[in-house]
C-alpha cells in the first residue's frame, strides 16, 4: 500500500447534519483514506446493509454512524495501512424516516434529510387536536418517554432529542373539548372547556344547584385510557368555603353529575 499517515480520525457530513446520523440502506457515504487512492470514494449502502471496501471486504455499514464505520474501515485496513487517517462522509440520504401516528396528528412519514429534533418537529406540525401529555417516542420497540407539553409550551430542553431513522411519533388526539353538568342543577348542559377550569366555576356557569340536590355527593367521572375514575366532591362543604380543596381542576370529557337528594 502507499503512503502512510497519521492516526487522526473525523467525521464530515451534510451541513447541520449530526454525527449521530444512523446510516441505513440506500445511503451513500464517502470514504477516504488519506494517501489511497483505491480505498477513496462515494459507496452505496446495499439492501443488506453493507458496503465494499478493496483490501477490506464487505462491512455492514447499516445501524453505523458515521463515526462508528470510520473506525470500523480503520480497524479493516489497519494491516495494511500503517496508521491510517480515515475520513467518513454522508454523500447521499435516502434511507432515514420519522413516522407519525395518532389521532392527534395526521397520519404519515416524514424525511429526515438533516438533523431533526422532537421540537423542531413539534413547531412544523398543526397541533390543534394533539394531545401533547400522553405523546412518546417509540425507537427499536421501545417507548421513550418525553413531556411534550413542557417541551413544546415551556421550553424544558431536557425533553428534547435527535430523531432517528424509523422512529414513530405518537401524538393523541385530546379528550373532547367539553365538560358536561347533568343532573340536579339549574341549567344542566355542555360547556366548553377551558384550561383552570374548576368544578365549582362549571356549577356556577349553570345556574347552580336546585333545591333537590345533595351537593355533598356531588360527582366527577373521568376516563383516561379507557378507565373511569369516580371522584368524590363536598360541594356543600366547598359553597360555604369551608373546603376549597374540594374544588377539583376539571379536564376535557369530564362530566359532573349532581345527585339529588332522597329526603
Amino acid at each position: 500500500m502507499g503512503l502512510a499517515a497519521l492516526c487522526i480520525v473525523s467525521v464530515c457530513c451534510f451541513p447541520a447534519f449530526a454525527e449521530d446520523y444512523i446510516i441505513g440502506p440506500g445511503d451513500q457515504v464517502n470514504i477516504s483514506v488519506w494517501g489511497e487512492p483505491d480505498l477513496t470514494g462515494a459507496v452505496l449502502v446495499r439492501p443488506d446493509g453493507k458496503i465494499s471496501l478493496p483490501g477490506a471486504g464487505e462491512i455492514k455499514a447499516e445501524g453505523l454512524t458515521p463515526e462508528q464505520l470510520q473506525a470500523e474501515i480503520k480497524g479493516r485496513i489497519v494491516s495494511l495501512v500503517k496508521d491510517p487517517l480515515v475520513t467518513v462522509s454522508m454523500v447521499g440520504i435516502a434511507n432515514s424516516k420519522a413516522y407519525l401516528i395518532g389521532g392527534g396528528v395526521t397520519s404519515g412519514s416524514m424525511d429526515l434529510q438533516r438533523k431533526t429534533t422532537l421540537l423542531q418537529l413539534l413547531a412544523s406540525l398543526d397541533l390543534v387536536r394533539a394531545d401533547l401529555r400522553g405523546g412518546y417516542v417509540l425507537r427499536d420497540g421501545k417507548r421513550l418517554d418525553r413531556d411534550f407539553y413542557a417541551l413544546f409550551h415551556k421550553g424544558d430542553l431536557t425533553q428534547d432529542l435527535t430523531l432517528r431513522n424509523n422512529d414513530i411519533i405518537f401524538l393523541p388526539a385530546l379528550p373532547e373539548p367539553y365538560v358536561y353538568v347533568l343532573g340536579a342543577v339549574e341549567t344542566p348542559k355542555a360547556l366548553p372547556f377551558r384550561e383552570g377550569m374548576t368544578v365549582m366555576d362549571a356549577l356556577l356557569e349553570c345556574g347552580g344547584f336546585t333545591k333537590f340536590a345533595d351537593k355533598n355527593k356531588t360527582v366527577i367521572v373521568r376516563r383516561e385510557n379507557g378507565v373511569e375514575t369516580r371522584i368524590a366532591v363536598k360541594a356543600e362543604e366547598l359553597s360555604k368555603g369551608k373546603d376549597l380543596s374540594q374544588n377539583a381542576l376539571l379536564q376535557r370529557g369530564d362530566y359532573i353529575i349532581a345527585n339529588e337528594s332522597f329526603f
